[in-house]
């Protein structure tokens, strides 16, 4: 059974971790981080990936998120605070009432993770994207698609961004992922695992209808506006999705779950 302990004082070493959450957000070498809400808490204790270390709930909503906390580890610590004092040491008003602290646990390189997926594994290529709002809605589109894995380049932002991991409904913590490396380094690899990459533009050559898939598949995405880098662009298949003409094109995310729904397992 998990330990309750209370908290009255903002300045409480048990609870150092959670002082000013959003300027821990910034810091990605931490080896921990924080993540928020009941949804995400439950997905992180069932999921066993990364070790809880323990939880910050507001008083009143203790009660409503028992169930959760009664998946946690057992030896758990649960620090219970004050609205107020919750505040204080989050640095901000904590709506949500309930976060939790947990290690990182060592990620494997690329070319690790694609060594280990199947034959007709499909991934999610990111380049570029430092929008933790794109990151996480890319996340929580691969496990609604069952993707088999994430790579992201070393410009990306970090998916356990406490938003990040958020806005992905907890699917960040359940989705293997890799990152690190550049672009071109990672397409490098996709073709040593015997991957078959496409690169996802507006200006793809080809439409995604055109695309049957086969064995291994990679869908690379890039950042709004920029998007994919040139020289990326020439060494790989390039799709698009047909559109307006009258119109630029669509967010990531929403590009990322059209792409997913047609190359993956659940197309029609």
């Amino acid at each position: 059974m998990t330990t309750i302990i209370r908290i009255e004082d903002p300045q409480d070493l048990r609870i150092s971790a959670y002082r000013n959450v959003r300027d821990r957000d910034l810091a990605r070498d931490n080896d921990t981080f924080i993540a928020e809400g009941k949804v995400v808490l439950s997905v992180l204790f069932a999921a066993r990936r990364f070790p809880p270390l323990s939880a910050l709930v507001l008083e009143n909503r203790l009660d409503g998120v028992s169930d959760v906390l009664s998946t946690a580890p057992s030896d758990m610590p649960v620090y219970v605070a004050s609205q107020s004092v919750m505040d204080a040491i989050a640095g901000f008003h904590i709506h949500r009432g309930i976060l939790a602290l947990a290690q990182r646990t060592p990620p494997p390189s690329p070319a690790a993770l694609l060594e280990k997926l199947p034959a007709d594994a499909l991934v999610v290529v990111l380049v570029g994207i430092a929008n933790h709002d794109n990151v996480g809605a890319i996340f929580r589109n691969a496990a609604a698609f069952e993707a088999d894995a994430v790579l992201l380049d070393q410009t990306c932002c970090d998916p356990l961004y406490r938003k990040a991991i958020r806005v992905s409904v907890g699917a960040a913590l359940k989705v293997p992922f890799a990152r690190g490396g550049s672009a071109g380094e990672l397409a490098d690899s996709l073709a040593q695992h015997g991957f078959n990459a496409v690169a996802l533009s507006p200006s793809g050559a080809e439409s995604l209808s055109a695309v049957t898939p086969s064995g291994r598949t990679a869908i690379l995405l890039g950042t709004e506006g920029e998007g994919l880098p040139p020289a990326l662009m020439q060494r790989l298949r390039t799709v698009r999705i047909p559109m307006s003409q009258s119109f630029d094109s669509l967010n990531v995310a929403t590009a990322s779950a059209i792409a997913l729904h047609r190359l993956g397992r659940f197309r029609d």
